[in-house]
């Protein structure tokens, strides 16, 4: 089966990219149709929304962060088996890196590289025949992205939608249906975007009402038709962002602990290696049988008074770190440090595998693309090996610790950034979120 894609994205951040999506999975779904999902840039919650709405796996696209045979490979993966790859945007649609106009990790650079047409979704809430002239911008600004089709979004009134939807029709695109302001259907967000999935309260009887807007004010008919067979430009089944940690790795994974990336989990998975999920929430400590411990990102600040009283967790993390690798990232990375500081301006003593200490009640937002260069050799590759990612956080370092600095960093535009993380031992950890190593490698268990 040749699976068709079709990318969703807007003008700008918080013009309803993944209500819109999530309404067109449900609806789709509910329809019969075999639709996957993806999620452009670096982003972990939106993934975790499809996911549920789908019962099967989203993952990301970057094009900044995945070298070219890996982007290839993972669009190849999500496509797999389906008849419509629907891929959600990233903040607007040719937002990206500076400087270059591809491989800068924008939605028109997917649009562009597979050829995929774009359907732009249009916040109105504060315009009428405007929107036409935003719209035409947006057309005509890359001759290598289609605009497939606009959906209106936050409409006021039947007048309200007839001003819009006339002024964009009469440049020759096509509006594909409306939406009307409704504060039932928001999702609530928090400091880093949406509240998790897995914190929803009713997210099936979400879905379902999502599926009823689509199939009542969106033309699902037009815009499945608008999608087009998507076709990589390499095939690559065996590329592996990462290589795996272990043989046999323990993955913290909880409302704690929820930010990995799916294309990295299957990498592992393809290389050989089992992945063993574990609660630190439930006070569960690292199985044994494993041979290394991943403790990803996520929201210790929200949680520090479970993790304090979850002994039996943080002694077993500790005893594992006496003969097997852990590593943390960003929220992991705080609760291997001495203590974290929440919001409240409270104290929680953490796991004290590394010296550090964190802060969340002097927040300041950390945001943006990184390069790492490996200062030794580590669970995440070689000295000296480099790795695409990004820091999304705002939580800081209240105090750095002794401890051995991990890596060197740089942005997207490779202007040095200096040391981060610390290293102890076989303890590591930083705020960084690794995506893949520049160069990928195929599938084997080192």
């Amino acid at each position: 089966m040749t699976a068709r894609g079709l990318i969703i994205t807007a003008p700008g951040s918080s013009a309803g990219k993944t209500t819109v999506t999530l309404a067109l999975l449900a609806a789709m779904k509910k329809r019969g149709v075999i639709v996957r999902a993806a999620k452009a840039g670096p982003d972990y919650i939106d993934p975790a929304f499809h996911t549920a709405a789908l019962g099967v796996a989203s993952t990301n696209l970057d094009s900044w962060a995945m070298p070219p045979v890996l982007l290839d490979s993972v669009a190849a993966r999500a496509a797999d088996g389906a008849e419509i790859l629907l891929i959600e945007g990233v903040m607007g649609l040719f937002d990206g890196a500076p400087g270059a106009v591809r491989g800068n990790g924008a939605t028109a650079d997917l649009a562009a590289r597979f050829g995929l047409p774009v359907v732009l979704v249009v916040d109105v809430a504060r315009q009428a025949q405007s929107a036409a002239a935003l719209v035409r911008g947006f057309a005509g600004h890359d001759p290598a992205v289609r605009i497939a089709g606009v959906i209106l979004n936050r409409v006021g009134s039947e007048r309200h939608r007839a001003l819009v939807a006339d002024a964009i029709e009469a440049l020759g695109i096509a509006v594909l249906g409306s939406i009307a302001r409704d504060a039932t259907i928001v999702l609530p967000e928090r400091h880093l975007g949406l509240v998790q999935a897995s914190e929803h309260g009713d997210l099936a009887g979400l879905s379902e009402r999502l599926a009823t807007i689509a199939e009542r004010y969106l033309d699902l008919d037009a815009i499945m038709a608008r999608a087009v067979p998507l076709e990589p430009a390499q095939s690559a089944e065996n590329a592996v962002a990462l290589p795996p940690p272990g043989q046999r790795i323990a993955l913290a994974s909880d409302p704690a602990f929820g930010f990995i990336y799916p294309h990295v989990l299957d990498g592992w998975r393809k290389s050989g290696a089992e992945i063993i999920a574990f609660s630190p929430l439930a006070n569960e400590a690292p199985p044994p049988r494993a041979d290394s411990c991943w403790l990803p990102g996520g929201y210790p600040e929200l949680h520090a008074e479970a993790l304090v009283a979850a002994s039996h967790f943080l002694a077993g993390l500790r005893r594992f770190a006496e003969t097997r690798p852990v590593h943390g990232e960003c929220g992991g990375y705080m609760v291997l440090g001495e203590s974290l500081e929440d919001a409240a301006g409270k104290v929680h003593g953490m796991a004290g595998l590394l010296g550090h200490t964190t802060s969340f009640a002097r927040r300041k937002l950390h945001l943006g693309y990184r390069q790492a260069r490996l200062l030794s050799g580590h669970v995440l590759g070689t000295k000296g090996a480099r790795l695409r990612g990004h820091e999304f956080h705002y939580a800081s370092l209240q105090s750095a610790g002794n401890d051995e600095p991990l890596v060197v960093l740089a942005d997207a535009e490779g202007r040095p950034l200096g040391t981060d993380g610390g290293r102890r031992g076989r303890v590591s950890g930083t705020f960084f979120h690794a995506i893949a190593a520049e160069n990928c490698r195929s599938s084997s268990f080192r």
